[in-house]
């Protein structure tokens, strides 16, 4: 499982006072910045090899500007060439958002899916999380 916290911008929030739900995007690109780097440890752009085949979200509660945010993202399933990844969003201990995203390991230049190496495989079951996600905060590890 991995950790980031934000701190959500003035720039983020919307004319109803919270999170704009566009930002939820960046703030989960961020949060896989840890599983990009099992694939590509130097984050070299010309090497990237990861696509994204999926993605939705659920808003269960509002977030606001001027407290911090905690992502959890945990790796669901490995599959040959994919892996699916959740991220859950919490604000003051509560769960306000959930995200479910498909990644493809990806050969950019004969356009299509490529097996996972063992090693990267290996290196993505360590943040398997089997339970029943996703939790209350105070349930995990933070």
């Amino acid at each position: 499982m991995f950790t980031n916290v934000i701190q959500p911008r003035f720039s983020e929030t919307d004319a109803l006072g919270h999170i704009n739900n566009n930002t939820y995007g960046i703030w989960f690109e961020a949060a896989r910045e840890s599983i990009y780097k099992i694939f590509i440890p130097d984050l070299d752009a010309k090497k990237f090899n990861l696509i994204m085949a999926h993605c939705s979200y659920d808003f269960l509660a509002e977030v606001f500007f001027g407290k911090e945010v905690i992502i959890k993202t945990i790796v669901e399933k490995i599959g040959n060439s994919s892996f699916n990844l959740a991220h859950a969003v919490y604000q003051d201990g509560h769960l306000c958002t959930t995200s479910k995203s498909v990644m493809i390991h990806f050969n950019h230049q004969k356009k299509k899916s490529v097996i996972i190496p063992e090693h990267i495989r290996e290196e993505l079951e360590k943040n398997i999380y089997t339970h029943s996600w996703p939790v209350k905060l105070q349930d995990l590890n933070t």
